[in-house]
């Protein structure tokens, strides 16, 4: 007998508005939501969709100044460009496939969500108003998620054309969240950087670059430069890059002003470009590997029709580009080092240093592998996942948390989703690597199987799990692992953290019930918040992770999982950050402490 189910008719079937659909389906406009606390969470999405046009209007020669100001919720951009036009504002910021990026002249390289970038803004606003200035006269029209409330026309002599934005990001899709102006800065200073001769204002601050990507590398730049850093500008690509004393390579990556943050055929191309600049130069045949070790660099490309890999933008994915940017990059590597005599012969030397330390390293290589097949085939203390990151499906959900001891490991273990969570158990606190060389990994059994677990021994773009999670107690000892973590990662594999794969994982402090409901708090104040809520409340204080039952810690580790990605600022702060904290200035460390203890 069928089972009966609800009647599939005509009835059944819905057409969603445009911004119905952005709405229902947030994620696939914008990515993640969030709180603010991480710099790729949705908010800075509409912040960003936002201020692409304004730059987009630049980029075409209209306008020099950008005007940003975020006053709690509340976000306002006014650019000086063209302004819309005033017969079509109301269609460009609410009828998706509407706009002039799909017309070459007005348009040539647009770095915004074409047709859908204002359009998800709106949608996701509870406020949201739109005003157009141009020659004297303006247009003006308010919404509210998405639904129009009034619209204006009339005349504005004293103001210059241009268009001005502002906004509030919905908390019924968004929930409690707030703008955090240093992930804003960030983002801020890469446009002036790519964009040089734009000034942008944030609250007052002015951003501007005089020397474009040169300005974002050298601010970028952890240890000091070898050499002055090789820069080459043309109408359609920008480069500039130098070698350090660091491992491994950093790269920043940008096309039409758009950060990709995993790279793609653009940046491939520009690190073979380096390479074949570098040995037609030399006339050797030197390896990529001690070529490049070292290398920090950045590249901006403009391009008609970029093709990326997801709505947000990380991959470029275009193959025709990329003998056109390697014979390129290639021909001005060999062009600065016949100019540059110094920094040619202190190249060689890096090279051959590189090279030299490279084989050093694969007799130690050696050894270490030979002594992990003699104790056991499979990776110690790794409890691995059906699905790595480089499955198209799953690929995005993979994560392996790195735990403290078997207790905790145990609660994970019990709870976890075993097709994409995996685990890798610490027997306690991991040596501090801080100023030690690379070789020092495959001499300590804990941390040479941890970057096998995660396979980034030879490239980052190998990792196995897209997030990379600390979940360690929330104490005085659980914070000292967090740090020799983090230690390890940024002084070997500092593009992990660059790129954002690396995490804390939040667990709460507190469990707040009575006999028919139980509550979780992640710290005092949500605490204090439960307990006006819940009557004759029993709290519970977790000191541990161990101390959560397997039947509890499924639910922060599932959907609902908590996680701060670990950012980083600017990368030359890595070194005296790292020096400061987990070197060897003990009594500096200990005056600090008493000085700011409270």
């Amino acid at each position: 007998m069928k089972q009966q189910s609800s009647v599939y008719d005509e009835s059944k079937i819905k057409t969603l508005s445009s911004l119905e659909h952005i709405r229902m389906r947030t994620g696939m406009y914008i990515g993640r939501l969030g709180n603010g606390s991480d710099p790729e969470d949705g908010i800075y999405i509409l912040l960003k969709e936002v201020i692409d046009n304004s730059v987009d209007e630049f980029i075409m020669g209209y306008g020099k100044r950008v005007d940003i100001r975020i006053d709690g919720i509340n976000v306002k951009v006014r650019d000086y460009g063209r302004g819309i036009p005033l017969g079509k504002v109301i269609e460009c910021v609410s009828v998706i496939n509407t706009g002039a990026k799909y017309n070459d002249d007005v348009f040539q390289f647009s770095v915004g969500l074409n047709g859908v970038g204002t359009k998800a803004v709106n949608g996701l606003s509870s406020f949201f108003k739109v005003t157009s200035y141009r020659e004297g006269k303006y247009m003006s029209a308010e919404f509210s998620r998405g639904d129009i409330r009034g619209k204006k026309r009339g005349g504005a002599k004293s103001e210059p054309d241009g268009t001005l934005i502002e906004f509030e990001p919905d908390e019924e899709i968004f929930g409690e969240y707030e703008f955090n102006l240093d992930h804003v800065e960030k983002r801020v200073w890469r446009y002036a950087c790519l964009n040089s001769g734009l000034a942008l204002y944030l609250n007052g601050k002015k951003f501007e670059s005089k020397n474009g990507l040169l300005d974002l590398l050298l601010g970028q730049t952890g240890s000091s430069p070898i050499y002055d850093p090789v820069y080459y500008k043309s109408k359609k690509l920008e480069f500039s890059f130098t070698h350090t004393n660091s491992y491994g390579e950093s790269y920043f990556s940008f096309v039409n002003g758009q950060y990709t943050n995993d790279g793609g055929t653009h940046q491939s191309a520009f690190r073979e470009g380096i390479l074949k600049g570098v040995n037609e130069f030399y006339k050797k045949s030197f390896a990529g590997q001690d070529v490049r070790d070292g290398v920090i660099g950045a590249i901006a490309i403009k391009l008609k029709s970029p093709i990326f890999e997801s709505q947000t933008k990380n991959k470029l994915g275009n193959t025709e580009i990329r003998s056109w940017i390697v014979n390129e990059v290639k021909a001005s590597v060999v062009d600065f080092l016949h100019k540059n005599h110094d920094a040619a012969e202190k190249i060689e030397l890096k090279i051959v240093n590189n090279e030299k330390l490279r084989k050093e390293l694969n007799a130690v290589k050696k050894e270490a592998r030979e002594a992990a097949k003699r104790i056991q085939i499979k990776i110690p203390n790794l409890k691995d996942c059906k699905y790595h990151r480089d499955h198209k499906k799953h690929g995005d959900r993979t994560m392996i948390f790195i735990t403290e001891g078997q207790s905790a490991a145990g609660s994970i273990v019990s709870s976890r989703d075993a097709m994409t969570q995996a685990i890798f158990t610490l027997r306690g606190k991991p040596q501090n690597l801080f100023g030690k060389t690379r070789a020092a990994i495959y001499k300590n059994a804990e941390l040479y199987n941890l970057m096998k677990a995660l396979n980034i021994e030879d490239d980052i773009d190998t990792l196995r799990f897209n997030k990379v999670i600390i979940a360690t107690d929330a104490d005085v000892d659980g914070y000292h692992i967090r740090n020799l973590l983090l230690t390890y990662f940024l002084n070997y594999f500092e593009n992990l953290v660059i790129r954002g794969h690396v995490y804390i994982l939040e667990t709460p402090l507190f469990r707040v019930r009575n006999k028919t409901n139980t509550y979780y708090a992640y710290n005092n104040k949500e605490r204090d918040a439960l307990l006006k809520k819940v009557k004759n409340p029993e709290i519970t204080r977790f000191k541990g992770l161990g101390e959560i039952s397997p039947g509890e810690f499924g639910q922060f580790i599932g959907d609902n999982i908590r996680l701060v990605r670990i950012n980083v600022k600017s990368v030359a702060h890595i070194p005296d950050t790292l020096r400061f904290y987990m070197g060897k200035n003990t009594p500096e460390r200990r005056e600090y402490i008493i000085e700011n203890l409270v």
